[in-house]
């Protein structure tokens, strides 16, 4: 019977526990900040020395693909007798100290929801240094995807329709407002949104196994892809013009993951034959095994002279909304 008593003693502090987590949870306030923009908590002797260096060096590192230098997030630094009303709200926030204990912690939702802390601190620089060293790659990869998560939540509030692409390739995309279609043909689809300094641009279509697959040179099958798509259905104003993979940035290849499925993520920069305009890229190459293709789909900006980072990162997010219906 004691055993009994003391058992449910514990699972009732259990539930408790639970519950009170909960009621915080539901009252946090909703956290702030722009996307990609992460708040440094540091006092100035750690944010002006050599742990400084090294936060600015990883975190605000120039962004894969793009033709200007960016950086990977903006960052806004404080020191830690202000961290409290809109700075305590911020999305993203890494709090570096000096003190007795050197570790690290991640926190989420812990003043704000949906938020992420990191806690980092240590005894010295070096040990410091070592923890941003080794932690630094899995934060970036904790803030890119609830940034991604954001975004999304963000374009979900006014969505255009997305019939004509299940009608097409059996799929759902989480497409904002202000898109439009601008060209639909038989396997190919080119949804675009303008803006007072350019465009964005969404294209679909899909493309057998094998175009992608044969041999091992799977960059130049993406590029020769997207080059015949381009003069294809991608041309310019002037005649003879069309979109093709510009030749004098080597393009980035990386193996993802999208909707559960093996895909190929490629970062370049485009430009049109016998003109002059040009911008930045992203090509996901999703396999789709059930179905024997690849689906692609890709987004571009052109924004000349202007900052593209973001627009890419919309584009990202809009992407990686996909779902497979079929």
């Amino acid at each position: 019977m004691k055993k009994f008593v003391l058992a449910l003693v514990a699972v009732t502090l259990f539930a408790s526990c639970k519950d009170s987590e909960a009621d915080k949870k539901a009252i946090l306030p909703e956290s702030n900040a722009k996307i990609n923009h992460v708040s440094i908590i540091a006092d100035e002797m750690i944010w002006n020395g050599e742990i400084g260096d090294s936060i600015r060096k990883k975190f605000a590192a120039p962004v894969d693909g793009l033709l200007q230098e960016e950086p990977l997030f903006n960052l806004n630094q404080y020191p830690t007798r202000v961290f409290e009303g809109f700075v305590r709200k911020s999305r993203n926030v890494v709090i570096v100290s000096k003190g007795e204990k050197t570790g690290f912690n991640f926190k989420k939702d812990e003043f704000a929801k949906p938020q992420n802390v990191f806690y980092i601190s240590g005894k010295t620089n070096v040990e410091i240094l070592a923890l941003l060293e080794e932690r630094a790659p899995e934060m970036i990869a904790t803030i890119k995807a609830s940034e991604i998560k954001e975004n999304q939540k963000r374009i979900k509030k006014a969505l255009i329709s997305d019939s004509k692409i299940k009608e097409q390739f059996g799929i759902s995309l989480n497409i904002g407002h202000g898109y439009k279609y601008d060209m639909v043909q038989e396997n190919f689809l080119w949804i675009r949104k303008e803006f007072s300094s350019g465009y964005n641009s969404i294209l679909v279509y899909d493309v057998p196994l094998d175009v992608i697959d044969k041999g091992e040179n799977t960059i130049g099958n993406i590029i020769a892809m997207r080059d015949s798509i381009g003069k294809q259905f991608i041309h310019g104003v002037l005649p003879n013009t069309w979109m093709i993979t510009e030749e004098a940035y080597a393009p980035y290849l990386f193996d993802v993951t999208i909707a559960g499925k093996k895909t190929y993520e490629t970062k370049g920069a485009w430009e049109l034959k016998n003109d002059f305009m040009a911008g930045t890229f992203v090509n996901y190459a999703i396999r789709d095994e059930k179905n024997q293709r690849y689906l692609i789909l890709e987004g571009f900006t052109f924004n000349p002279s202007k900052a593209k980072r973001d627009l890419m990162f919309e584009l990202e997010a809009i992407i990686k909304s996909v779902k497979f219906l079929k």
